[in-house]
């Protein structure tokens, strides 16, 4: 069994917003707002902004780390991620952020089903070693 890690360390809080299928950020998430716009994704109308976004994986676009990276720039992206499954696309957005705008999100990968359910409040204290969830 894959194990849980940090692919992107960080501190975040927030309510989380758990997601019922994969969301691809390009062309899902409008990078202004923050809100889901993918038509055909169960969420859709729901904001990441600010929240703890949990998902089995992210799905689709190589493009999706720029979107990331302009939604963290303009503070419209999620608090951090935790994904099922490693999705480096996602963890590239975080990092190119960090090193263009001075400013990322933790990004986790735990393939243990979280019980964490939209609107609890949550924790994520990521770092090399690893990382701690609490909700």
């Amino acid at each position: 069994m894959p194990e849980a890690r940090t692919l992107v360390a960080g501190t975040a809080e927030g309510r989380a917003l758990v997601l019922d299928e994969p969301l691809s950020f390009w062309g899902g998430v409008d990078p202004a707002t923050g809100d889901v716009i993918d038509g055909r994704h169960p969420q859709h109308g729901a904001n990441v902004a600010g929240r703890i976004l949990v998902m089995r994986s992210g799905r689709g676009s190589s493009s999706s780390s720029s979107v990331l990276a302009e939604a963290i720039r303009a503070g419209t992206a999620p608090a951090a991620i935790v994904l099922g499954e490693a999705d480096p696309i996602l963890a590239l957005g975080a990092i190119v952020a960090r090193e263009l705008f001075g400013s990322t999100i933790p990004v986790v990968v735990t393939p243990e089903s979280t019980t964490l359910r939209t609107d609890d409040l949550a924790t994520v204290r990521a770092d090399e070693t690893g990382f701690e969830l609490r909700g």
